[in-house]
């Protein structure tokens, strides 16, 4: 079992940066891949970032290239999402996840490919 715990949320203005944290526990070295997810109100959960526990490889949904950087610690256990330039439509619940390495395409950004889950960080922006 892994267990996750994020942290780092809260409210922000547009244009605004938040980090928010995601410590693992447990079993990790089983988890090679860390992903981060949102998720809006009325909307489906989405790919946001994943990143290989190695920090060898990072994968970014467009929506975010560029404002935010995934990173891990690997003496904490704990992986980071920097989130600068804050637009109102990144506001949501953002879940951190862990998983086994995959293959094929897109294999990061799948939902069912991730075993373990945290409880979930708000992220809002306001306009």
């Amino acid at each position: 079992q892994v267990q996750l715990v994020e942290s780092g949320g809260g409210l922000v203005q547009a244009g605004g940066s938040l980090r928010l944290s995601c410590a693992a526990s447990g079993r990790t070295f089983s988890s090679r891949v860390m992903g981060w997810f949102r998720q809006a109100p009325g909307k489906e959960r989405e790919f946001v970032v994943a990143i290989t526990w190695s920090g060898g490889s990072t994968y970014y949904a467009d929506s975010v290239k560029g404002r935010f950087t995934i990173s891990t610690d690997s003496a904490k256990n704990t992986v980071y999402l920097q989130m600068n330039s804050l637009k109102p439509e990144d506001t949501a619940v953002y879940y951190c996840a862990a998983r086994r390495l995959g293959y094929g395409s897109s294999w990061y950004s799948e939902l069912k490919g991730y075993e373990y889950w945290g409880q979930g960080t708000q992220v809002t922006v306001s306009s």
